[in-house]
């Protein structure tokens, strides 16, 4: 599917757009970048998304510029006061009971007891209207014109104690890992590194890397700091919470 988009952008120089892609199918369209003829990008609405979009065409290619058929919707409580608390799980349920598809819904940020959803523009108005209950709380829609700054990702700079730039010994180090555990998440396929599935626990992290871990959170890598005098040495890396 993700091919025959690339071909039609290519051979019509009408941009295409598909539907939002989870990591693992990020994983398979940027291994087959090099088969493309026709460059993409990825985008979520947010820099802190991990649920994207692929954007076939270019405005070289194209000649016009194009914004991605995304959108955010405000999900917030109609009485504060009485609103359950609310967990992803619960806006997402929500979501699924309305008979919405998984593919048209990216990521769902939850900031105090409203949830923020990236969804594609298409499904917006329906999601808006039809949309009035999470849990036993009412709730109210709003289809925001611009993304809020409050959901930018708050960086946590952190200096960690490391055998090596080795992905797994900085897993380890951030999230408190033993070995054993961090091959586990190796094995399950559950680490990315720039949205590409990272099955080399040996990899060297490079300054600027950007490492996600399913279930733990992501850190993006800044490098090495100081070695210490036992031959291990001091890394930064940028924790986002």
């Amino acid at each position: 599917r993700l091919a025959e988009l690339a071909e039609r952008a290519y051979d019509s120089g009408i941009y295409t757009q598909s539907e939002f892609l989870t990591m693992a199918e990020q994983d398979a369209l940027l291994r087959m970048k090099n088969t493309l003829h026709c460059p993409f990008t990825l985008e979520g609405g947010h820099p802190s998304c991990e649920r994207r979009v692929a954007v076939f065409g270019t405005e070289e290619l194209c000649g016009y510029a194009y914004t991605p058929d995304i959108c955010c919707v405000k999900i917030a409580p109609r009485n504060e006061k009485f609103s359950d608390d609310l967990s992803h799980r619960d806006f997402l349920g929500a979501l699924m009971n309305l008979g919405i598809r998984r593919e048209p819904l990216g990521d769902i940020f939850i900031k105090g007891h409203s949830a923020y959803l990236f969804c594609l523009q298409s499904i917006a108005p329906f999601v808006a209207q039809n949309l009035d209950k999470v849990k036993h709380t009412s709730v109210k829609c709003t289809v925001l014109e611009e993304v809020p700054q409050e959901l930018e990702a708050r960086r946590e700079p952190l200096s960690v104690n490391v055998p090596s730039e080795r992905i797994d010994a900085v897993m380890a180090a951030v999230w408190k890992l033993s070995r054993s555990e961090s091959s586990r998440l190796f094995a399950a396929k559950k680490v990315f590194v720039n949205s590409m599935i990272s099955e080399n626990t040996s990899y060297t992290l490079k300054s600027g890397d950007t490492v996600s871990v399913r279930g733990l959170g992501k850190f993006i890598y800044q490098g090495q700091d100081r070695s210490t005098k036992k031959g291990r040495m001091y890394v930064s890396v940028d924790r986002l919470v």
